[in-house]
C-alpha cells in the first residue's frame, strides 16, 4: 500500500505549529496568516488557499521589526 492512495489534490495548510498571534500586525508568527484566514481555511476553496499562499512571502517583513525584551522599550 503506498501513500499515493490517500493525497489529494488541494492546497496544503502553511501552518507549521508555531502559532503565536503578533499583536500589531494580527499574524501568525509560524505562518503568517490572519486569524481569520486561519479559521476559515477548512471552509476556504482551492482558488481562495492559493490567493493567501501567493500573498505570505509579501507578509514576512511585517513581522520582522519585531523588538522585545528591553529594545522595545526604546
Amino acid at each position: 500500500m503506498t501513500d499515493e492512495i490517500w493525497k489529494r489534490d488541494e492546497v496544503e495548510s502553511p501552518c507549521v505549529k508555531i502559532c503565536i498571534i503578533q499583536p500589531e500586525s494580527r499574524l501568525c508568527t509560524g505562518c503568517l496568516r490572519s486569524l481569520d484566514e486561519i479559521a476559515g481555511w477548512s471552509r476556504m476553496g482551492a482558488a481562495e488557499r492559493r490567493a493567501i499562499m501567493d500573498a505570505l512571502p509579501a507578509r514576512a517583513p511585517a513581522l520582522a521589526k519585531r523588538r522585545g525584551g528591553r529594545a522595545r522599550l526604546r
